[in-house]
């Protein structure tokens, strides 16, 4: 999903964050890379524009992204941390050969999950949200 800089600076705004060169440049690079990168795919993708910006800074914005629903953190199999600009619900494909994901969404799925839990009544927990990873191996094209 790609975002104007206009709307990455409206959606910086509309969370009450400062707009600042290095949150643009990280929430830009996430929007346009796609494909859950890590932060070192972030911070790779960022300094062949701005070589200056430090890594800790990278990592710094990338918690403040998240800490106001800007971002999500998805870790695979693996143990790595990616993460993931789409906040709209949605689920994900994994390959556990080449450490892939790839967005999947299904209304009818998501209805499915949701009528399920809602009979299940499980006794003292609220559901915010439910994300399904879903396992397996892409076909070689």
């Amino acid at each position: 999903m790609k975002y104007s800089i206009k709307e990455i600076r409206i959606r910086l705004s509309e969370k009450g964050l400062k707009v600042t060169p290095q949150r643009m440049a990280i929430l830009d690079a996430i929007y346009s890379m796609g494909n859950h990168p890590t932060a070192e795919k972030i911070i790779e993708y960022i300094r062949q524009k701005n070589p200056n910006i430090a890594s800790g800074t990278v990592y710094k914005v990338l918690e403040t992204l998240i800490k106001h629903g800007l971002v999500k953190k998805v870790t695979t199999d693996r143990d790595v941390m990616r993460y993931d600009g789409i906040m709209k619900s949605h689920h994900h494909l994994y390959c556990e050969n080449c450490d892939t994901i790839k967005d999947y969404s299904d209304e009818e799925l998501d209805s499915l999950l949701k009528d399920y839990f809602k009979n299940k009544k499980i006794e003292g927990f609220n559901i915010n949200e439910i994300v399904l990873e879903i396992k397996g191996t892409f076909e070689k094209k």
